[in-house]
């Protein structure tokens, strides 16, 4: 990742970040209050955001999204299980903030319409994703392609195919992702 993505990501972040803190404080801040607390322009502000319904709506999901060490805590190295408390996590989540997520989703494709550069999105399933890999048995290789695998499989868009495209009630489609992360996860190993 280049230099350029990164500050891209870091901005993006304290734009949630801010947001997230003023929300706390109770208020229902402007889009322009948001960039003055992040530190960036309104322009800025407006390039990754095009609404402060947005912003709002994916700072309190960016919120909610449970940390590596508290979701994982006591468990052994399994990745399998790791993952699947992983999933089971996600699908509460996205159970309980549906429209929220939905909305999140149709900002980022609106803005990859638009031609917009900046990261549409944040990536918060990528380290919760390896931090369940970690002490598994993968090269590094593996361990890579496993972890892209995975993040197509867990989260809003599996969500939308399951529901929407699949038509698979929850049960259903929980038990196709568990027997898909086995197999990922044993294709990965051998």
């Amino acid at each position: 990742m280049s230099g350029r993505e990164n500050q891209r990501r870091r901005t993006r972040k304290a734009l949630l970040e801010a947001a997230a803190k003023l929300t706390r404080e109770g208020r229902k801040p402007s889009l322009e209050e948001v960039a003055e607390a992040a530190l960036v322009s309104r322009a800025t502000a407006y390039r990754y955001f095009p609404s402060i319904e947005a912003l709002l709506v994916e700072a309190s999901l960016d919120v909610a999204m449970p940390e590596p060490g508290d979701l994982y805590q006591g468990m052994p190295a399994d990745p399998v299980a790791r993952l699947e408390r992983l999933d089971a996590a996600l699908d509460t989540l996205l159970e309980a903030n549906e429209p929220q997520f939905r909305m999140m989703l149709a900002n980022s494709m609106a803005q990859a319409l638009e031609g917009e550069s900046s990261p549409r999105r944040q990536n918060r399933r990528t380290p919760l994703i390896e931090a369940a890999l970690e002490g598994g048995d993968f090269t590094p290789a593996a361990r890579a392609k496993l972890s892209r695998a995975l993040a197509v499989l867990i989260g809003t868009e599996a969500m939308v195919v399951f529901k929407d495209v699949l038509q698979l009630d929850a049960a259903e489609a929980r038990a196709v992702k568990r027997w898909a992360i086995r197999a990922l996860v044993d294709a990965a190993r051998g």
